[in-house]
């Protein structure tokens, strides 16, 4: 695996370009007019979009029918040093349609403990929580 990173202004935007010629724009939010996420932000994104993959394509082998989906995840920091790394990461799955809630849950926590590599590369510095809503329903 492997991603390029090109600067594309004066200030603090770049580019990031995988193998495929998939980009994301990474910025200094900090900064008025930002134009990309900020890389903090991404390794939250990067959580969601991993566990989500996983419990989309668990709960599709279990032939649930999924309408909606959508994640929210909230990260809280501490400072070390001059760094603030996450000291823990809560993401919250909002499932819509014919849905199991026990195998939306399970799938939720085989990503967790088991498939998601994002998840896993933090999980050993990071706290990593879910909660799972089906139809508007926490299970």
């Amino acid at each position: 695996m492997k991603i390029t990173l090109n600067r594309i202004n004066d200030d603090f935007l770049f580019e990031c370009t995988n193998s495929q010629g998939n980009s994301i724009l990474l910025d200094n939010t900090s900064q008025p007019g930002a134009k990309g996420v900020s890389p903090m932000e991404s390794v939250l994104m990067a959580v969601a979009g991993c566990s989500g993959i996983d419990v989309v394509a668990i709960l599709k082998k279990q032939r649930q029918e999924i309408t909606g989906f959508q994640a929210e995840v909230e990260g809280e920091r501490i400072p070390v040093d001059d760094a603030k790394p996450f000291k823990s990461i809560k993401v919250r799955f909002f499932l819509e349609g014919n849905i199991d809630p026990k195998k939306a849950l399970k799938a939720a926590q085989l990503s967790f403990e088991k498939y998601c590599s994002v998840s896993k590369t933090l999980e050993p510095n990071v706290e990593i929580g879910y909660e799972v809503l089906v139809n508007g329903e926490k299970v």
